[in-house]
């Protein structure tokens, strides 16, 4: 493993100014309604309830899902009620509406990245969690600049990626100097490939909460989405799983995306970590998260997350909780959400293996992960072993990214490397009114293809290139066919991207 950095292992004394200033109450206060959260857990439970008492019929069902095709956010109690629906012909025609869905607001492609875990350091101590500070399992250490520059010229010269979602513990040696350094780094990193270069275009940032100052001076150093997962919606499971650290807090936790949008950053990612506690409560929990930012700032989650519980080393919550999601269930979920939150974009990763992530694809999977490492240090190691001394959880998909790319082109989707609408301002308020309308996804098939061409050209293997080809055409062929006025300038950035010409777009 690279040496870790010389940087301090334990958290300073409480009288710090890092451990004194971590939770500023008058940032939630400032949010919550006569001092009530807006997750109601009594509201939920009795909407839970009902839906089970009156299953709906399959009139009511065909209504909910007319609405979410017209991608209008899900009422909760529509949410409630298809949440007990238990007739398999009206799943399926649920799923097929997803699926309708998700080609209507993101069109025919799925977004690839990869995650990098820039230290492995946490003061927090929650139960299911390999990173927790009881841990003393765990070989700590966070990434120098140096280390994270060599991580970064292999995830975007060798295997091509153009996102990351770099992840942090809390902790005092990687606050918010060292992010926005971490940032910084990043995106300096430039790498010749097979006939263009490699470059890491949008950085997404996996965080603990932070206060209102340091979330600006983080979007100013380019931050993509900021992603905070409540991991259970649920208060009385939360306060179990989250004995001690400064995210035993639920409160500061549940506004975070709140702060967020004070600070100016207008793309929030939300999640929950399904296992911890009964999955249909953190679906209604979700779905309150989506609908309470709309009414704060009329903009919803960019994109929301549903992982597993997967096996961490001495995490005992995760062989001792019931509330285990069924393959069927996970699938029940990725139907929901894209029905419930319709416009936001959907995050499938690593933790699932190969097989499920082919099946849960196509029911309104918008991203997934490839190539993915998350030991400190693991994407410059020669052999990219996992390690549940090293890392936060145990991955159930290594493939690369190339056999990632042929696996979905053989599925019929493009993927697509597209950063564009970022640098566009097609964020916050003006990507909401896009998705909603689908006209994101014209502009989207546009840089798909661009990104496409030009990865398949830059990394490709020639099995994966052989399977892409087609794919590439078709999308081509509906580039001209629907979008007449936009094909002679497309087709002239096609040309200067197949000549080498890199990170061209609409």
């Amino acid at each position: 493993m690279p040496s870790a950095s010389v940087l301090p292992e334990s958290p300073p004394a409480p009288a710090s100014s890092w451990a004194r200033d971590r939770i500023r109450m008058e940032e939630i206060e400032a949010w919550r309604s006569g001092g009530r959260d807006f997750i109601d857990p009594g509201a939920i439970a009795r909407a839970l309830a009902e839906g089970a008492a009156s299953p709906p019929d399959a009139a009511r069902v065909r209504d909910i899902l007319a609405r979410a095709r017209a991608v209008e956010t899900m009422a909760p109690g529509d949410l409630a009620a298809l949440l007990h629906v238990t007739d398999p012909d009206l799943w399926a025609e649920m799923g097929a509406a997803a699926a309708e869905i998700k080609r209507k607001v993101y069109d025919n492609r799925i977004v690839t990245f990869a995650p990098l875990y820039i230290g492995n350091r946490c003061v927090n101590n929650c139960l299911y969690c390999g990173l927790r500070c009881d841990n003393a399992d765990m070989q700590r250490s966070a990434l120098t600049m140096d280390q994270l520059r060599a991580e970064c010229e292999v995830l975007a010269g060798a295997i091509g990626h153009k996102r990351l979602i770099i992840v942090f513990g809390e902790h005092p040696s990687t606050g918010i100097d060292y992010m926005v350094e971490c940032l910084r780094t990043i995106y300096s990193v430039k790498v010749k490939a097979r006939v263009g270069w490699g470059q890491i275009r949008r950085v997404n940032v996996n965080a603990p909460p932070m206060r209102i100052d340091e979330l600006k001076a983080l979007n100013d150093a380019g931050l993509g989405t900021y992603q905070v997962f409540q991991e259970t919606y649920h208060p009385g499971v939360y306060a179990a799983v989250h004995p001690s650290g400064f995210k035993a807090n639920y409160a500061w936790r549940l506004y975070a995306m709140h702060r967020a949008m004070a600070a100016g950053i207008d793309d929030v990612g939300i999640g929950a970590l399904f296992g911890l506690a009964d999955w249909r409560f953190e679906m209604m929990g979700l779905l309150a998260h989506a609908i309470e930012l709309e009414r704060a700032f009329n903009i919803g989650p960019h994109t929301i997350s549903f992982p597993r519980m997967e096996p961490a080393g001495n995490a005992p919550y995760v062989q001792e909780s019931r509330w285990a999601v069924s393959d069927e269930d996970i699938a029940k979920i990725v139907v929901l959400i894209r029905l419930a939150v319709p416009y936001t974009g959907m995050i499938l990763t690593a933790r699932e293996n190969a097989g499920m992530r082919r099946r849960l694809i196509p029911l309104g999977v918008t991203q997934t992960d490839a190539s993915s490492r998350i030991g400190v240090g693991s994407y410059a190691e020669a052999a990219g072993m996992q390690h549940d001394d090293r890392q936060q959880f145990m991955l159930g998909d290594t493939r690369s990214l190339d056999e990632v790319v042929r696996e979905l082109a053989t599925m019929g989707l493009i993927t697509s490397f597209c950063t564009a609408g970022y640098r566009c301002g097609r964020t916050g308020q003006c990507i909401m009114d896009l998705l909603r309308s689908g006209a994101e996804g014209k502009f989207c098939k546009l840089n798909a293809v661009l990104t496409y061409r030009e990865w398949l050209d830059d990394f490709a293997s020639p099995a994966t290139l052989a399977a892409a080809e087609p794919v590439l055409a078709r999308e081509m062929d509906e580039v001209r066919e629907r979008m007449p006025k936009a094909w002679p300038s497309f087709l002239a950035s096609y040309e200067r991207t197949a000549r080498g010409e890199r990170d061209l777009y609409f």
